[in-house]
């Protein structure tokens, strides 16, 4: 049973990463093709993640006080939703007030959801069965990257419309692993119940207040908010790469390999997260993938070429999938039940947080003063994350 539910729980990530790869990879792509302009595209980007951090702690609120409505069930609900909202982007054949709030809609419920993404492997080991977050996590990688390679070749073959038409399919394989998951777990659960019978060691489950919330995990909010100092770079990279590598003598095809690289390169820390966690502790690890990023804008602003920017890509190994993975684990380590929800979307909102302030300043510094300035400050804000997780990661302690 754990390997049949490590398997499914692995869909959901893949499906999900398919989906975003589709709608949000290809945003620009299919906004440009519905006559959008560059601005306008950055305004309907930027506004769908602010809606994203205002959705994910109220919708995480949710999800932890729920006792009607299991986490699969409120992700399937929302799945219903983005279903619609994918469906109705046929019906515009240009650029129209209803297409970009349609689109902001969708783009905020599908960021809202990966906190309860993430939080499912946790829901899903209260089986009994744990769940390998960092395995199943890099099935989402491949898949994103696969989606990615397939998608960009069906768009220069069919157009544009293809895009909504994929997403609907993945979203159907979604929907499909979602209640597959959901089967087994209820199995494996009834399972446990029956071996545990005579066990009247009870566990709390209770909801936390979101403002209890907050007063009572200081040291992990502030925490939270280094996120948006240390992920800034990441965002400038996955936004503005192209004029980055441009502004060493680079071209649209290096960017496409340059995104592969880093993608194949967060597997291996992804994939032997587990075996990295029983040797280091998860604030440990934090440090090192948080000065591991910082390392990284840090060359990439020295680069003179584009080789040597492949050279600081190859700190991606220690960085994004190590934090990611770290990070989703130290809140299942640290919060209580009724709380855990809470913060796992605390960690994406911030995320998503810096995901909009590169999106707004990001552009508006590379008119300015171009891609080395931006790498600079890009590393300036990155050390002030890193300092801000050296000083208090190792404070945030287990309350279980």
């Amino acid at each position: 049973m754990k390997k049949i539910l490590n398997l499914s729980y692995g869909t959901i990530q893949g499906t999900y990463w398919m989906y975003f790869g589709a709608m949000m990879s290809f945003a620009s792509v299919f906004l440009l093709g519905k006559e959008y302009t560059n601005s306008e595209i950055g305004i309907i980007l930027a506004a769908a993640n602010i809606l994203a951090v205002f959705l994910q702690p109220w919708l995480a609120d949710l999800a932890d006080k729920s006792k009607k409505i299991s986490l699969i069930g409120i992700t399937t609900i929302i799945l219903i939703g983005i279903f619609a909202a994918t469906a109705a982007l046929y019906f515009f054949p240009t650029k129209s007030l209803l297409l970009s709030l349609i689109f902001i809609s969708l783009g905020a419920w599908l960021n809202a959801l990966q906190p309860l993404i993430n939080s499912l492997a946790f829901y899903l080991s209260r089986s009994g069965h744990r769940i390998n977050f960092g395995i199943t996590r890099s099935a989402g990688s491949v898949a994103y990257a696969f989606m990615c390679a397939a998608l960009g070749w069906l768009v220069t073959m069919y157009g544009i419309q293809v895009i909504p038409g994929a997403g609907l399919l993945v979203l159907a394989l979604l929907f499909l692993s979602l209640a597959v998951t959901g089967k087994l777990f209820k199995k494996a659960v009834a399972v446990r119940f029956l071996a545990e019978s005579n066990n009247k060691k009870t566990e709390s489950n209770e909801a936390i207040p979101l403002m209890d919330f907050v007063r009572n995990n200081r040291h992990f909010i502030i925490f939270s908010i280094s996120i948006v100092f240390v992920f800034f770079q990441n965002s400038v990279f996955n936004s503005y790469l192209m004029q980055i590598i441009t502004a060493v003598g680079g071209n649209s095809s290096q960017m496409g390999r340059l995104f592969s690289f880093m993608a194949l390169l967060e597997l291996p820390g992804l994939f032997f997260f587990s075996q990295l966690r029983k040797k280091f502790s998860c604030q440990f690890m934090l440090k090192v993938a948080s000065i591991a990023f910082t390392a990284k804008v840090f060359l990439a602003f020295m680069a003179p070429s584009v080789a040597f920017i492949y050279v600081a890509f190859l700190l991606q190994l220690i960085s994004f999938p190590i934090f990611l993975s770290a990070s989703v684990h130290l809140v299942d380590e640290v919060m209580e039940k009724g709380e855990a929800v809470k913060g796992q979307a605390f960690v994406t909102a911030m995320m998503t947080l810096s995901t909009v302030f590169a999106a707004l300043f990001g552009g508006i510094l590379l008119d300015l003063r171009g891609a080395s300035f931006l790498l600079l400050i890009s590393t300036v804000l990155c050390v002030i994350g890193t300092g801000i997780v050296l000083l208090v990661v190792d404070k945030i302690k287990p309350k279980k």
